[in-house]
């Protein structure tokens, strides 16, 4: 399936995981759109495109398993997190529990929040090696005291590349009246996605990367008991230009002149996947990231972070180093090796992930090989 997509074939790309790539014949949807657009701006973004947002919405809460009008669309996950903690009501005797694998820039997120609000952040460090799900909800739990009043987790992780077992931390939480906050950036197309039963109270997810659409498409989800509390980052003309069904949408979707291209791509993306078998492309990249994360850890002495199954482990793997300094390896690995993955910090530790999708094959995973043995 190489190529079906753009990525330069002089470079061996394991990094599908911090911004996706989009295929060839999704992207020319996408810019088909930006076409319509430009034929005739004022219709199009004064009349048109809020049928066709609403359009994109119902196809996309059907394939994550929720109402379409129990979401919107946003350009990243950040934003959908930063427009739900500015809207929490949370104050000095309220902590808001996560584990220490949260992404970067969120946390730094809730970190500003929690300053300017009083409230305080737990980050429940991770046991490694991991064993199984039963014993990291028993571990992750013991955090929970009387002030927790929110629940903040990855359900696939982007630091260490595993897959939490959230769907029983949800119920738990709910049984105990916490609220739930779930970043499923990496989730959607990668492992199956059902919101409805999961039932978290807000879900954040990622369209660009695994799904595979244009870059900037991304979707907030909002338990409809809670959509009234959720307030808009911008406030713009909302329901005088806008006529969806609850100011939950219509006071975020339109806030001020944007390019809505990439949101109405979404439906063209999954469009892509079903054509394509993608049951099929993801079974065999789990595979192949599997077989290369055992062949690493031939090649590199370390301890893994967890089992090598599925329970744990879809297309990403991480995998712990004694590089000093993680920068220059990555460097190394572009400038002299041309391959493309990330190396980031993880407490005192330094990791680097590997990607696998539909366009990578054997010869990606051995060309890393090959490379590790140089260089290990």
């Amino acid at each position: 399936m190489k190529e079906l997509y753009h990525l330069d074939p002089s470079i061996t790309f394991l990094n599908h995981g911090s911004f996706g790539a989009c295929p060839k014949p999704v992207f020319e949807v996408y810019q088909n759109w930006q076409r319509k657009l430009e034929q005739q701006p004022v219709e199009f973004m004064a009349i048109k495109v809020y049928d066709h947002l609403e359009e994109a919405r119902h196809a996309l809460g059907y394939y994550v398993g929720c109402h379409g009008d129990d979401l919107i669309f946003v350009t990243n996950p950040t934003t959908a997190v930063n427009t739900v903690i500015r809207s929490l009501d949370l104050g000095l005797d309220d902590e808001v529990l996560m584990t220490n694998m949260e992404y970067g820039s969120l946390v730094r997120t809730w970190e500003h929040y929690a300053q300017d609000k009083g409230f305080s952040i737990v980050q429940q460090f991770t046991p490694v090696p991991l064993t199984t799900h039963e014993d990291y909800i028993e571990h992750f739990w013991k955090a929970v005291t009387e002030r927790t009043k929110i629940i903040y987790l990855s359900e696939i992780t982007s630091s260490t590349g595993l897959i939490l077992p959230v769907v029983a931390i949800c119920k738990k939480a709910k049984e105990a009246g916490i609220m739930t906050i779930v970043d499923g950036a990496h989730v959607p197309a990668h492992i199956p996605l059902n919101i409805a039963e999961m039932d978290p109270d807000v879900y954040v997810g990622a369209c660009h990367k695994w799904l595979s659409a244009p870059k900037g498409s991304s979707f907030l989800y909002v338990k409809k008991s809670l959509q009234e509390t959720i307030e808009p980052l911008i406030i713009s003309w909302g329901s005088e230009v806008d006529r969806s069904p609850s100011p939950f949408i219509y006071e975020s979707q339109y806030q001020g002149t944007w390019d809505p291209s990439a949101f109405l791509t979404v439906p063209a993306a999954i469009q892509f996947q079903q054509e394509h078998d993608w049951n099929s492309v993801r079974e065999r990249s789990r595979a192949l990231n599997r077989k290369t994360r055992d062949r690493i850890y031939e090649i590199i002495d370390s301890e893994p972070i967890c089992p090598n199954t599925e329970e744990w482990l879809g297309q990403m793997a991480s995998i712990i180093t004694n590089i000093e300094n993680g920068l220059d390896f990555k460097r190394r690995l572009m400038d002299e090796y041309k391959i493309e993955i990330p190396v980031f910090p993880w407490g005192d530790k330094i990791l680097f992930r590997t990607s696998f999708n539909a366009y990578n094959d054997e010869k990606d995973a051995d060309r890393l090989i090959e490379v590790l043995g140089e260089l290990f």
